[in-house]
């Protein structure tokens, strides 16, 4: 449980500073469709998943350490 703690806390501190992927996906989703907004989605989901990719990778570097 300690762990998963830990990941949730790391996991909001990237959302802090990398908040522009889930941004760019609320907005694409808000928006009517449109086509030029195709970018919008894509970059928020590389964005996001890099943001989820390096918050698991910085708690397993820290488990490991203890």
């Amino acid at each position: 449980m300690e762990t998963f703690r830990r990941y949730l806390v790391i996991q909001g501190m990237t959302f802090v500073c990398g908040i522009v992927g889930p941004i760019f996906l609320v907005i694409f989703f808000a928006s009517q469709p449109d086509p030029t907004l195709k970018w919008m989605y894509w970059a928020g989901l590389f964005i996001t998943t890099a943001d989820v990719l390096i918050a698991l990778a910085i708690t397993e570097s820290s488990t490991r350490d203890s």
